[in-house]
């Protein structure tokens, strides 16, 4: 019984990594359409790069979520050392991405103040 499960949550830890790939790939994909669009009709703000790069570092942290849950996945049987240092790292990982995006999330939504808006002069 315990190795169908193992062999269970073996292929449901597979199921979720790619799930994972295909957030990290659609996030990169849509972020490079959205560059080449912006850099081709010349509009070259620089909220608006930012904006494409925090909404990509999203894609990125989703990813990292689904990938963090496979690991706990694979290790809820006998994990190994390597295992666990492997799990521990990809929720460093993630939690530290988290956390900065949080932050540049935060700094984005500030409203801009009115003289660095108006020109000078």
């Amino acid at each position: 019984m315990e190795a169908l499960l193992h062999s269970m949550a073996h292929l449901i830890a597979l199921a979720i990594q790619v799930a994972a790939i295909a957030l990290v790939t659609a996030g990169s994909a849509l972020a490079l359409i959205r560059a080449a669009r912006m850099l081709l009709a010349g509009k070259r703000t620089e909220g608006e790069f930012q904006m494409i790069w925090l909404n990509h570092a999203r894609w990125l942290v989703a990813g990292l979520t689904f990938l963090l849950a496979a690991d706990i996945v694979e290790t809820s049987f006998s994990p190994t050392w390597n295992e666990l240092g492997g799990l521990a790292a990809v929720a460093m990982i993630r939690t530290f991405l988290s956390y900065f995006l949080d932050r540049e999330m935060e700094y984005a939504d500030r409203p801009v103040p009115r003289s660095a808006t108006e020109g000078h002069g």
